[in-house]
């Protein structure tokens, strides 16, 4: 048998799925330093066997290569955690109106409160959001980001007057302004 480079860990008899549209499965994996060096048949991947290397009969069962979640917001979360209020599991407007007026109180000047994550309407109890003018009660003086399903946002009266939203303020690119029968922001 030739040497072809020595792979530290091979893996037998399992599924390995390769994301290769022309060989979509494979019988074995020949690794090296972490990484995979080869994915075939037993034949291909056995040409990296060597004395020192491990080899795993998997029996069947699929193995699943380390999974790398790229999606991580670690420098915000780090640096706005004790900023942001999250509402995923408040059971109801009322609750989270709440929280947000003691988020309001306690977020020094001229920081945001910024509610973002996953929640939705209908975990709370009312099966409803809640309403700008609640939302300007619960805080009237500190602007406030509402993130709705990752989607829309809800800016308070406080946090338009910040970012300078009036009457005459167009549409973004792709995006709306909501407004009152008056032409204003809401």
């Amino acid at each position: 048998m030739v040497t072809l480079g020595k792979a530290d860990i091979i893996l037998t008899n399992g599924k390995f799925h390769t994301v290769d549209r022309e060989n979509p499965l494979a019988e074995a994996v020949a690794i090296r330093d972490g990484k995979f060096i080869e994915a075939g048949t037993l034949n291909e991947v056995m040409q990296y066997h060597c004395e020192a290397t491990k080899v795993i009969d998997l029996k069947g069962h699929t193995a699943i290569p380390g999974l790398n979640d790229s999606h991580l917001h670690l420098i915000r979360g780090g640096l706005n955690y004790n900023l942001e209020l999250r509402w995923e599991g408040v059971p109801s407007v009322a609750d989270a109106l709440r929280m947000l007026k003691e988020q309001a109180l306690r977020t020094p000047n001229p920081q945001w409160v910024r509610v973002v994550g996953g929640w939705s309407e209908f975990q709370f109890a009312e099966r409803r959001m809640p309403t700008l003018d609640e939302i300007n009660e619960a805080a009237p003086d500190t602007p406030v980001f509402v993130l709705h399903l990752y989607d829309r946002a809800l800016l308070n009266r406080a946090a338009l007057k910040v970012v300078g939203y009036t009457k005459d303020t167009p549409n973004p690119p792709g995006g709306e302004i909501q407004r009152d029968s008056n032409g204003n922001p809401t």
